[in-house]
């Protein structure tokens, strides 16, 4: 068994992955500088207090717990935001993992698990999306993922690196024990949301267009429980450390499948007993009809098949989480 540093482990994903490998018999070290994070979240490791851009501190967590892998969460996420202050994406997306790929190679570290995104697609021009897909991401969100993504795999050509990019599409649900969920300020995911607006008429969830090419004209994603994307992290890592992947691979992390934004809406209100407010809006510039991954690549390289992703799995577990937390509306 393995000790992991898990950089952005006090995260959604990377707190989930943290349990996740801690369950497997791993060690996995969360360093996490908390802007983002939560202290709460870190339950089954360690943990480091540190920003990926202080090469020195990184250097004394590599040198004191000698991990023999990273999984690297900590990044920034809002489209809307990496628009509005593209620089910033650059400098915490592309320079801080720069910085983090040289400390790791520096300690000998070789086997890397990089959380990417689909957005590193943009608009596909095929259905389902396949990692031979040309990646032409449209936001500077996506566009510093592919960066790394490109960095990665320099590094693995130069120096030896193994490295895995695992592409997810929409991360949703919490863990069954509703001990950690997802927890953004600002939330922008439409799960969290809509369970947000659920028997709280002041709340409105928009629906953006009901006039596409899609079953009920609204627009359809492909939704992975988070506790699937995390087991799909511990299969990369122990495939990286025994020698079953080599170089740098990208992988789709999706269903193949997609729900729509009114089924999203309907299985929620099923969930929770409760009504969830809608208003039908103009269609959002720049949003495909549909988005759904091919996931044949994590199936035949890692073994990986969603088990916990289908819509009312992903919502009862967030809602539960919600209650838990107090967050959620009660019944009359």
């Amino acid at each position: 068994m393995a000790t992991i540093l898990v950089t952005g482990g006090a995260g959604y994903i990377g707190a989930h992955t943290a349990k996740a490998l801690a369950g497997a018999g791993h060690t996995p070290v969360v360093y996490d500088n908390l802007l983002k994070g939560h202290r709460a979240a870190v339950r089954w490791g360690p943990f480091e207090e540190g920003d990926l851009a202080d090469a020195a501190r990184l250097d004394a967590v590599f040198a004191r717990w000698q991990p023999a892998a990273v999984v690297h969460f900590a990044a920034l996420s809002e489209v809307a935001h990496s628009v509005a202050d593209p620089l910033l994406f650059y400098d915490v997306n592309v320079a801080n993992s720069l910085t983090l790929v040289r400390r790791a190679l520096a300690h000998g570290v070789k086997a890397f698990v990089l959380s990417s995104t689909c957005s590193v697609y943009g608009d596909p021009e095929r259905l389902p999306i396949d990692e031979t897909t040309p990646c032409l991401p449209v936001n500077t969100y996506g566009r510093t993922k592919l960066m790394v993504e490109t960095m990665l795999a320099d590094a693995a050509a130069a120096y030896g690196l193994d490295a895995v990019a695992l592409r997810y599409f929409n991360a949703a649900g919490a863990s069954f024990e509703a001990e950690i969920g997802e927890d953004h300020d600002p939330e922008t995911h439409l799960v969290p949301l809509v369970l947000m607006a659920a028997g709280r008429p002041e709340r409105v969830i928009g629906v953006n267009g009901t006039d596409y090419a899609t079953p009920d004209g609204s627009c359809v994603r492909d939704f992975v429980h988070v506790v699937d994307l995390a087991s799909a992290h511990v299969a990369a890592i122990e495939r990286l450390l025994a020698g079953r992947l080599a170089g740098f691979r990208a992988i789709n992390l999706g269903t193949g499948r997609g729900s729509s934004v009114l089924e999203i809406l309907a299985h929620a209100e099923r969930v929770t007993g409760l009504p969830v407010r809608r208003e039908i809006r103009p269609r959002r510039v720049g949003d495909p009809p549909l988005l759904v991954a091919e996931p044949a690549a994590a199936a035949r390289l890692l073994d990986w098949r969603p088990r916990h992703s289908d819509p009312d799995t992903l919502i009862t577990t967030a809602w539960r989480w919600m209650q838990h937390r107090g967050t959620a509306a009660t019944a009359g």
